[in-house]
């Protein structure tokens, strides 16, 4: 395992983030507590000591193990959780952005966790509605209480978290250091503008979902659709024609290899994006001991392109019209700056 500061900030995390959403059997399909101990074992005996979890994931659950597990070197490992959705349905402020909301959820987090202050707070969607000077200023004040040490924000629009963190550079508040997106082979749009933005402001980036929920693990292709109804149920909409066939050209390549599915699709987001840090959970010891060996090999350049060309999205207005050949000589003439 190695280790890289998370963006700009000074923070060491290493190269896989450990995602807990599968801490705990509250939702019907998680890990049970001996065996998220031993994921957690595992994954921090490799060196991981990037640890990701929310307080809604597992209702609760998934924290309280993580603190449980983190307990006997806490400084060792950078612990992260996230705030914003809604805990008590009939509670207008037990849900959002606002102050009140990332104060409450952060307390309850702490108690849940038994620990002192979190290594880094995530907004885990943006609400629209609360005043983004509000929710910089929160961070804020809790950087300087000791509560946590770094922000980052999770689902949110371009223009948000640029607006953000140049309104927290003039002022001298906290910036959000990470920024968590929905990034895989069968999920690109990121690239758009997400990416971009995160690599001109030295944003940290953590995808989630890089294994496209379990699309890309290798269990599923063209042919060969989940048998389990209700798992069947939970990829439906993962389950489009586009999505399979990316799924079987990233099961040729791990055949060409002699590698597994899953490693070939999460060294895709490594390389993509050169220090990404994916967030990868497991259910079980053997999933996350397959999806570690992603760090013994780098996929060549031919298999690079090849996914590429087998997952390429339109880059939509204004990227195409910017880098169309006729829109370059309107800009530089018989010039060219690149």
């Amino acid at each position: 395992m190695n280790y890289q500061l998370l963006g700009k900030s000074g923070l060491r995390v290493s190269e896989i983030c450990l995602g807990t959403m599968t801490f705990g059997e509250e939702w019907g399909w998680g890990a049970p507590p001996e065996e998220a101990r031993r994921v957690f074992d595992l994954f921090a005996g490799r060196g991981g000591n990037f640890i990701d979890t929310a307080n809604r994931y597992t209702d609760g659950t998934s924290e309280s193990l993580v603190g449980e597990f983190v307990a006997s070197d806490r400084d060792l490992f950078v612990v992260g959780s996230k705030y914003t959705l809604s805990t008590r349905a009939d509670d207008p402020n037990a849900s959002g952005n606002q102050r009140k909301n990332i104060v409450q959820a952060l307390e309850a987090s702490l108690r849940r966790m038994k620990l002192d202050y979190l290594d880094l707070y995530w907004v885990h969607a943006w609400d629209g509605v609360t005043p983004l000077e509000e929710v910089l200023r929160a961070f804020d004040d809790l950087v300087r209480a000791g509560k946590i040490l770094y922000a980052g924000i999770s689902d949110a629009p371009a223009w948000v978290v640029a607006r953000a963190n140049t309104i927290a550079d003039l002022r001298g508040w906290t910036p959000f250091a990470g920024l968590q997106v929905e990034y895989s082979l069968i999920q690109r749009s990121a690239e758009r503008e997400l990416l971009p933005m995160a690599q001109a402001l030295g944003i940290g980036l953590t995808p989630w979902a890089p294994l496209g929920g379990g699309l890309l693990s290798g269990k599923y292709s063209a042919g060969r659709l989940p048998a389990d109804s209700k798992r069947r149920t939970v990829m439906d909409k993962r389950l489009s024609d586009r999505n399979l066939a990316i799924a079987t050209a990233v099961l040729k390549i791990a055949g060409e290899l002699r590698r597994p599915a899953s490693q070939v699709a999460l060294n895709w987001v490594r390389q993509k994006f050169p220090g990404a840090v994916p967030i990868v959970g497991a259910r079980t010891v053997a999933q996350m001991e397959e999806n570690l060996g992603c760090l013994e090999f780098e996929l060549p350049q031919e298999e690079l392109r090849r996914l590429d060309e087998a997952s390429a999205i339109d880059p939509g207005f204004p990227r195409d019209f910017l880098r169309s050949e006729s829109m370059k000589k309107l800009v530089f003439g018989n010039t060219r700056l690149e």
